[in-house]
């Protein structure tokens, strides 16, 4: 498999380059099908840094599949067992968290692609769960490779990660901004990657799960 890095500076001077890639360093099974039997390639031309912010929120993956699919354009996926979930009012979260924080030192954010969204806490004393309902999710989460595929996650399971209460409590009291979007992707057990989006200004936050 080929595959042609490119920059968008490159007509005004930039740098481009050129990588080929054996496919079985990197795949155990793999399946490709070119123009012909003679010709069995398929060449992709893209710009690496999106290439490499797509990995680095699948960073602490164990599998990741990368498919080429068929989006009104040509597309290179990325995919991960991933739920992606606007989030609810960062002021109204933080109040949340804090109080969570004299409790327990870690919390489990839960989410599911029914535009559901859990905190909770659990000790040997307590246990307490704050639901937030009807929060919707990006509309990237419903691509798939056909219309009739019945590999569709079921939009009820939830994704779950446990992550250090401090430094959740840290992302969401360091927010200066007032984002337009806030959303955040959990891999579930692995790690939760928040996303702010304000104009043209994304802040992007990672938080590993904790074991």
């Amino acid at each position: 498999m080929s595959q042609s890095f490119q920059s968008d500076k490159v007509a005004n001077g930039g740098v481009s380059m050129w990588c080929e890639l054996n496919q079985m360093n990197f795949f155990d099974e793999f399946q490709m099908e070119g123009v012909s039997a003679e010709s069995n390639e398929i060449y992709l031309e893209l710009a690496p840094e999106n290439l490499s912010r797509a990995f680095k929120t699948a960073q602490n993956a164990k599998t990741v599949k990368i498919k080429l699919t068929n989006k009104q354009c040509p597309c290179l996926t990325v995919a991960m067992e991933l739920v992606s979930i606007y989030l609810p009012v960062l002021k109204t979260m933080k109040c949340v968290v804090e109080r969570m924080k004299n409790l327990s030192s870690s919390v489990v954010i839960e989410a599911n692609l029914n535009g559901e969204m859990e905190l909770k806490i659990e000790t040997d004393l307590v246990c307490i769960t704050t639901h937030f309902r009807d929060l919707g999710n990006p509309p990237w989460v419903s691509w798939d490779d056909s219309q009739n595929s019945t590999h569709e996650r079921d939009p009820m399971k939830m994704a779950e990660a446990r992550i250090d209460i401090k430094r959740l409590l840290q992302f969401l009291a360091g927010q200066q901004v007032n984002p337009t979007k806030a959303l955040c992707n959990i891999a579930s057990k692995r790690i939760v990657h928040f996303i702010l989006l304000h104009e043209d200004v994304s802040l992007q936050y990672f938080i590993p799960a904790l074991a």
